[in-house]
Parts: structure tokens; C-alpha cells; sequence
């Protein structure tokens, strides 16, 4: 009787990363996430999982961001009820990411269905913000470096992986076997999250390669973003900004302020945080010491640094401001949120200025602005690209492929198997060729729903 792991998602893509582990006649999912991007991807959330969801005896999340944990709600509503296991940190932000997730496919459905936009009559949603809330009841909390037993037999250990709050790497024990799942591995100079704890020893190793292909540039971030706000204040422009709201927008509100305290930029530069889920999340900085880089008055000045925008009145009043200004909006992608309405609002207009803060998955709205298009398709229409797009090369919170080399250096011996996953087909492979070239081991880019004995 041997392990099996099944790869239902995370695999040719950065979306959607779902690992399924079975021994004898129970089984466990490794990340529960949501396909973003691409409509062909969008598509497999509709698509029944090849498990019936009450068969599935526990659920352990790496870490809070949607594309790992966003399915979560649908899972629940189609059956499962077993425990789901987190860190602290992760638990609060699902407790934030998920029941708005919800709320945004509803508004969407809702959106859709006004406008006559939609091939389905009615639009539905994948699952409302009640499923959400519904789903958050079954998060049991774990310390790093503490193991447990998320099913009797099977030992877990989580240890941190940097990234954005509450992120780990999960060590499975299970049938003799050893499976370590890296989760979303941050940098090792992240602005604001502390670096990856060494992974442990492992048989199998499932390695993110979402930045696989590529380094980071020596350029970091504050000098990045210092140029571009700059040259925005000195010509009056509005600066839009689709973050990640979880992680990202933080990390932009600190170097502003770094920027500021410098002299870098004007200290009256209007900033605006419009994303309740950042705000939310930004507030948990001070709750969770010690997980990051910031101090107490560090954490502190993130909830003061920024205006920020709660309700839709105090959103659409954006508009009526002049320039110069900064808005940070989720979503990081332009994939959905009251982002899409900032660029309505303000991509036209030359004088303004879009920067990307993150990866772009393709498929994205994000990929298309970044690609140099002269528009972009929002609410079913094309809005005109005018405005200055940039995209910050340095503000990533994910490991280049030479900080993913060096984190599977340090394991104690090396792996019998490597399995690249979260990334797209380029980057995955390239880091593959890297693993077996440089470091002698075995190493596959599964197939999605592909199943090996490990």
C-alpha cells in the first residue's frame, strides 16, 4: 500500500493549487485554491473535483492568498466537513479574503446580470459570501514547528515560508514517506515578511517555481517606486496601484512611507488605501509580531500611512479629487474589485499612471496593461490605455530562481523526487532543467490531474 498524490491544480499555472494526498482509504488536500486568469482556467471552478468533497478527510493550508485557499467555500458547500488546518495568521486573513471573495463574485453575478454581459441567464456566482462565512467554522489553528495529526497516522509539520502572514511550508509524514510542500516561498530580503525557515528532509519535494525562470533586479524597491511616484508628483498625475491586498498592499504602504520619511517624496502626497480587505489586513500587522520584519511603531504607522476607504460612497468620491494622488485598489491583477473602476476612471488619461506591483499571470487584465496594449477590457468594454503603465520589477514577494536554488540547497540530503508546480510552463521547466543540471536530483512538472506514487 503506497502514497499517492494527485495534482488538481498549481501545475502548468500559478492558480488554483490543489494537492491531493492518499493512503489506504483516506486521503487529504494540500491548498485549496482558485483558478484565476485565463477563462479556460476560470472554467475548472466549475468543474467537479475527481473526489467526491465528503470523501476528503482534512484540508491543510499553506497560506491565505485565493489561489490556495479561495475554493475553499465551494468545498464545504459540496460536502466536505472535516477540519481545515492553518496557521494563526492564516486563519485571520481567510477570515478577511474569503467571506470578500464571496461578496465580489456576487457583485459580479449581480453586475453582469444588470448589464446584460453574461452568456448564462442568470449569472450565479461559484459561491456567495454566506458560503464563505459558512466554511470559516471549520479552521483549526497549528503552530509552526509543532506536529500534529490532521488525520490519525498522518504527521504534519509546518515551518515558515515568509511570503505574507501566517505562509508556511508543510512537512507530511505519512505511509513511511516524507512529502514536503513548499507553499509560496518569500524572498530572503522581503521588504516587510522575514525570510523561509530551512525545509526540512524530505522524499518528495513539491517546489513553487512561480518565478522560476527569472532573478529579481539589484534594484530594490524603494528606489523603483521613488522614481516612479516622483516624476507622477511633479506633473500633477493620479497614480493607480492594483495590489495584492493581502502582503503587497502592506508592503507599498511601507516603502511610501520609507520614501517619504526620506525626503523622497512630498510628505503631503495624498495616499489612499481603497480595498476593505487591505485595510482589514493591515490592521492584523500589529496583531502578528514577530511573524515580520516590523516593529511595533512600524506596524503601527501602516494604519496611518494611507487614507483609508471602507464604503463605496467613499470609493466613488475618488473621482471628484484632482492630483496629484496615489490610489492602492485591489485586485493585484485588475482581475476584479474597485480597481477596475479607478481604471476607468483614470486610465485615459496620459498624464496619470498605472503600476503594476506584482506578478501578472496571464489571461489577467494585469498581464494586458503590462503587455503595452492601447486597451483593456473592463465591465464589457474596451476602455483606452493611456496613461504611463509601469511595472515594478522589485517588489515581488516571491523567490527568484536562484533564492528557490539556494532554499533546496540547504535541505539536510537530497530528495528522492522534485515536483516543479505554481508556475507557468516556461518557468517551471527552466527551473526543473536548474534542479536536474545543478543539483543532480530527479525533478517532473506534473501534469494537471496527473497522478504519481511517491
Amino acid at each position: 500500500m503506497g502514497v499517492n498524490l494527485t495534482f488538481l491544480g498549481g501545475t502548468g499555472t500559478v492558480t488554483g493549487s490543489k494537492y491531493l494526498v492518499r493512503f489506504g482509504t483516506e486521503c487529504l488536500l494540500v491548498d485549496c485554491g482558485l483558478f484565476q486568469g485565463y477563462k479556460l482556467l476560470r472554467l475548472r471552478n466549475w468543474k467537479p473535483l475527481p473526489i467526491a468533497p465528503d470523501q476528503i478527510n482534512a484540508v491543510l493550508l499553506t497560506h491565505a492568498h485565493l489561489d490556495h485557499s479561495g475554493y475553499l467555500p465551494l468545498l464545504a458547500k459540496e460536502g466536505f466537513s472535516g477540519p481545515v488546518f492553518t496557521t494563526s495568521g492564516t486563519r485571520d486573513l481567510c477570515h478577511i479574503l474569503l467571506p470578500d471573495s464571496g461578496h465580489i463574485q456576487e457583485e459580479d453575478a449581480s453586475f453582469a446580470n444588470r448589464h446584460g454581459i453574461s452568456k448564462h441567464d442568470p449569472a450565479l456566482p461559484l459561491y456567495t459570501r454566506q458560503d464563505a462565512l459558512d466554511c470559516l467554522s471549520l479552521i483549526k489553528t497549528v503552530e509552526l514547528g509543532q506536529p500534529f495529526e490532521p488525520i490519525p497516522g498522518w504527521r504534519v509539520t509546518y515551518s515558515s515560508a515568509g511570503h505574507i502572514l501566517g505562509a508556511a511550508s508543510v512537512l507530511l509524514e505519512v505511509g513511511g514517506r516524507r512529502i514536503l510542500f513548499s507553499g509560496d516561498l518569500g524572498r530572503p530580503d522581503d521588504l516587510i515578511m522575514k525570510p523561509p525557515a530551512p525545509p526540512p528532509a524530505a522524499d518528495t519535494v513539491l517546489i513553487e517555481s512561480t518565478y522560476g525562470d527569472r532573478t529579481h533586479p539589484k534594484e530594490d524597491v524603494l528606489a523603483e517606486l521613488g522614481a516612479a511616484l516622483k516624476k507622477l508628483a511633479k506633473r500633477g498625475g493620479i497614480a493607480v496601484l492594483p495590489v495584492f491586498a493581502v502582503g503587497r498592499a502592506q508592503a507599498i504602504l511601507h516603502a511610501i512611507n520609507q520614501l517619504k520619511e526620506r525626503g523622497v517624496l512630498p510628505t503631503s502626497l495624498p495616499v489612499f488605501l481603497d480595498s476593505p480587505m487591505a485595510v482589514h489586513t493591515t490592521h492584523l500587522f500589529d496583531r502578528h509580531l514577530g511573524e515580520h520584519r516590523l516593529n511595533h511603531h512600524e506596524a503601527n504607522a501602516l494604519t496611518h500611512s494611507a487614507t483609508m476607504v471602507s464604503t463605496t460612497e467613499e470609493s466613488r468620491a475618488l473621482a471628484d479629487r484632482h492630483g496629484p494622488m496615489v490610489i492602492l485598489s485591489a485586485s493585484g491583477m485588475a482581475t476584479g474589485g474597485r480597481v477596475l473602476h479607478h481604471l476607468k476612471e483614470y486610465a485615459g488619461n496620459r498624464k496619470n499612471m498605472i503600476i503594476l506591483t506584482g506578478y501578472q499571470a496571464p489571461g489577467t487584465r494585469g498581464a494586458t496593461l503590462a503587455s503595452g496594449a492601447t486597451s483593456v477590457r473592463i465591465h464589457g468594454h474596451d476602455v483606452a490605455v493611456n496613461a504611463e503603465v509601469v511595472q515594478l520589477q522589485s517588489a515581488s514577494a516571491h523567490a527568484d530562481a536562484n533564492q528557490l536554488m539556494a532554499w533546496l540547497r540547504s535541505m539536510p540530503h537530497a530528495p528522492q523526487d522534485v515536483y516543479v508546480v505554481h508556475g507557468e510552463a516556461g518557468a517551471s521547466d527552466e527551473l526543473r532543467k536548474r534542479i536536474k543540471h545543478e543539483l543532480g536530483w530527479r525533478a517532473t512538472v506534473p501534469e494537471h490531474e496527473a497522478t504519481w506514487s511517491v
